[in-house]
């Protein structure tokens, strides 16, 4: 018996799929499937049932399934030992990053680039996708870290958050648009927006969830009009007059030189936020762990 037949198997049994566990383990699924019918060759007894669209233990992989887990934690606790007496980490890594997350307040790639320097052993993966997606993902083991847009202002069940951006929610209007009243007006209520085209990030982000929740409390579903996953788009299609986008507050500069007016949500208001996120058990590595550590240590002044 191989650890990696145990650790094949065990991949399989978490994806419930020899494709996707195979994916996870950059092998081919050929390989996988080999090296787990080989597996239970030894063992006298098939370990997962192949017969449904999914695949599932069978009585005995169930029965098998913790020794395998405790076998493989035994070994990447003896490596850990031997590393932290060696003052070595190794080990992966695995970040993810919402589109737009890391900026100059919070250097992610700077902070990520230093751990590398610091700890070459250590392989570093960074994954780009919806906050929606990620969560999902960081609860499943898939991500050891995430920053991520937040659609409610608890920290979701079983994640732990260290908050990065907290800031109130905006409407971005073209000159001459009907929310802009004689002589200014500093605000517009959420209910203003019903019947507007509305220019917001994509479906899964945060600060999308913020803006569909509150809306569907108000009564009403938003029109979204156009999706994009950068501010700096969005507000280049509300100059051009193709609707109101929602974003948080942006500084004076990337919209006074398109001529864009920023007016606060109000009734109620809207609020952008921004987390640092992992398990609330911890991250399982101590690499993960250690480059956690050095992030949080980075976060701007609250």
């Amino acid at each position: 018996m191989e650890l990696r037949q145990l650790q094949y198997f065990v991949a399989v049994v978490e994806e419930a799929n020899f494709t996707r566990a195979a994916a996870r383990l950059h092998l081919a699924q050929p390989g996988v499937s080999a090296q787990i019918r080989r597996l239970e060759r030894e063992l006298g007894h098939r370990l997962l049932d192949r017969s449904g669209g999914t695949v599932t233990p069978t009585e005995v992989g169930r029965a098998v399934l913790p020794y395998a887990r405790a076998a493989l934690a035994a070994v990447d606790g003896a490596r850990a030992t031997a590393d932290k007496f060696a003052g070595l980490l190794r080990g992966q890594v695995t970040l993810g990053l919402v589109s737009g997350a890391a900026t100059h307040e919070f250097d992610v790639v700077s902070v990520v680039a230093d751990f590398h320097d610091a700890h070459p052993e250590v392989e570093i993966s960074l994954r780009e996708d919806s906050s929606d997606r990620m969560l999902t993902a960081l609860r499943r083991g898939e991500l050891d870290i995430a920053l991520l847009g937040l659609a409610a202002g608890e920290p979701p069940p079983g994640v732990s958050l260290a908050m990065v951006v907290d800031e109130p929610l905006v409407a971005v209007v073209a000159p001459g648009d009907p929310l802009l009243r004689a002589g200014g007006r500093g605000e517009v209520p959420l209910a203003d927006l019903a019947d507007r085209p509305l220019i917001s990030l994509p479906r899964g982000t945060g600060l999308r969830g913020v803006l569909d929740g509150a809306c569907a409390e108000a009564g009403f579903r938003p029109r979204i009009a156009f999706e994009a996953a950068t501010p700096d788009v969005l507000i280049r299609l509300t100059a051009r007059g193709l609707g109101v986008a929602v974003l948080p507050a942006l500084p004076e500069e990337a919209t006074a030189a398109l001529g864009l007016h920023t007016l606060p949500i109000t009734d109620p208001p809207l609020r952008g936020r921004i987390a640092l996120t992992w398990r609330t058990d911890g991250p399982p590595t101590p690499a993960a762990q250690t480059l956690l550590t050095r992030l949080r240590a980075e976060l701007p002044p609250r």
